[in-house]
């Protein structure tokens, strides 16, 4: 692949409408809408910063840097535990699931996408259960068989966290398709920031600094009304 179509083929992979079911899940943003505690686009612009410095960069990205770690020289059991490692900090159920549901989508997607490429290990440990094959291992892997460096794999990850993140406010909150895409111009500068907080740690290190947001993706299962599935 050249690297002309490695750009495109990544930009589809970022393309806010893959079909990997992100639209259906909203990781506790609903609960906060709902509750009172995100009411404007500028609380919206604060979440979002604070999640891609305190918890997408310093946790998902991480598994991200694994993928690129331990997949050229096949430690797939050592990437596999970092996954678990990662992953299960995750508190709330729904938002595990959510990215285990996306993750899953992804990779059966790309492997239409891309036949030719090797897909066996990844999918041959999901179905094991040696892997739970959540979002940002899925994103990493599939970066990493394009042939996608490291910190452009971690640096679309996060753009597209924050893509997600703003779309499903848009949804929630009365803010127009236009300051939607204003917030995520504002946000985007914000990443290299991001990467460096997750080249200062090894994917062993992850840990997430957002117990509102955590809170919220535990309330989420118990809202009276919902609009996402979590």
């Amino acid at each position: 692949m050249n690297e002309s179509t490695r750009l495109l083929a990544m930009h589809q992979l970022l393309d806010s409408a893959l079909p990997i079911g992100g639209f259906s899940h909203s990781f506790g943003l609903e609960t906060l809408v709902q509750n009172g505690r995100l009411t404007t686009a500028a609380g919206l612009y604060d979440y979002v910063s604070a999640m891609l410095l305190q918890s997408w960069s310093t946790s998902d990205a991480l598994i991200v840097k694994a993928v690129y770690r331990d997949a050229p020289s096949m430690d797939w059991e050592r990437l596999w535990e970092t996954e678990r490692w990662i992953h299960v900090q995750r508190l709330s159920a729904e938002s595990r699931s959510g990215a285990e549901k996306m993750g899953r989508r992804l990779l059966q997607l790309a492997a239409k996408l891309h036949p030719t490429f090797d897909w066996k290990p990844i999918t041959a440990a999901v179905s094991e259960g040696r892997c739970f094959g959540a979002h940002p291992l899925a994103h990493g892997y599939t970066c990493w068989l394009l042939g996608a460096g490291r910190e452009e794999a971690m640096r679309g990850y996060l753009y597209a966290c924050i893509v997600h993140c703003v779309n499903s406010a848009l949804r929630l909150m009365p803010i127009g398709q236009t300051e939607g895409q204003v917030l995520i111009a504002r946000l985007t500068p914000l990443i290299e920031d991001a990467l460096r907080e997750s080249d200062a740690l090894e994917p062993e290190e992850a840990y997430s600094n957002m117990p509102m947001a955590e809170l919220g993706m535990m309330a989420h299962e118990r809202l009276y009304s919902r609009l996402f599935m979590s």
